[in-house]
Order: structure tokens, then sequence, then C-alpha cells
């Protein structure tokens, strides 16, 4: 399956990379494994802010994830070149901003995991994964992620 074929399919286009807003790089190549920085939702070009649990609900959290899966997309294709040469997407580490009492980190981050499964198939989209509730994000973003993915 050719990777932006089905990206077209999606009506998505690949961002740029986001210019870092402190001290680090995008994304770090080494061996095989490309180690991408974390992506904070964004809607309509803006950090998305709001805290799970408070003035966000889960219902929203899919739709800020996938948005944030398509940014990191465009930063995995200026690491690599080309999303086809993608062997596996190995982690997403997803950081949900959340009140003590909230409890569904894992099905916010859901809207990013189902992108790359679909956009990468399941053998290569498939991955592991951790979704962490914290009490703040950078610019006081919903959803914070960064992602590990295994080039061929």
């Amino acid at each position: 399956m050719d990777v932006y074929a089905k990206l077209k399919e999606l009506n998505i286009t690949l961002p740029p990379v986001a210019v870092p807003v402190a001290a680090y790089v995008p994304f770090v190549r080494t061996g095989n494994l490309v180690f991408l920085s974390g992506h904070v939702a964004k809607k309509d070009g803006k950090p998305w802010v709001g805290q799970f649990g408070k003035d966000m609900t889960t219902a929203e959290g899919p739709a800020a994830a996938r948005a944030i899966a398509i940014d990191l997309l465009g930063t995995l294709h200026a690491a690599v070149g080309d999303l086809n040469k993608i062997t596996r997407i190995v982690k997403l580490m997803s950081l949900v901003n959340s009140t003590s009492d909230y409890t569904e980190q894992h099905l916010v981050t859901n809207g990013a995991s189902e992108l790359f499964a679909e956009v990468f198939g399941k053998d290569v989209g498939a991955h592991a994964r951790s979704a962490f509730g914290v009490a703040q994000v950078p610019m006081g973003c919903c959803v914070e992620i960064d992602l590990i993915a295994e080039v061929g």
C-alpha cells in the first residue's frame, strides 16, 4: 500500500515541520530508528488549549490526538524523505492534560493510534503505547504525543 495514496484518500495534506519553541530538535535518527519530539494539539493553527475532566470531554479527545498524528506524519516525512520507507510505528507516548480524577486518557489517544493503523496498515501502523494523565502540557494544550518509528 502506498502511504501517500492513502493520505490522499483520507484528504490529509502533510504539514511542514514545526519550528521548535525550546531547546530541542524536531527529530533524531539513529540507526533504523527515528525519534520524534513531542507535538502538541493544534486547532486552526493555534494551540488547542483545554483540560479533560474540566473543560473538555472525552468525545473531543480523539480529534485532538488525530490532529497531532497528522503533524507527526509531516515531521516523520521530513525525517525520512519517504513515508513508504517506514517499516513500523514502534511506540507512541501520549500526555493528556487532565484533572486528577479523569481516567479516559487511553480513549483520547485512540485518535492518533487509529490514524497510524489506517495510514500504514495494521502490520506497520500497530504500535506499543503509553497514555498518561498529566497536570499540564506546554502552552496549556490538551494533548502532547511523541513517536518512535523504524525505517527500512
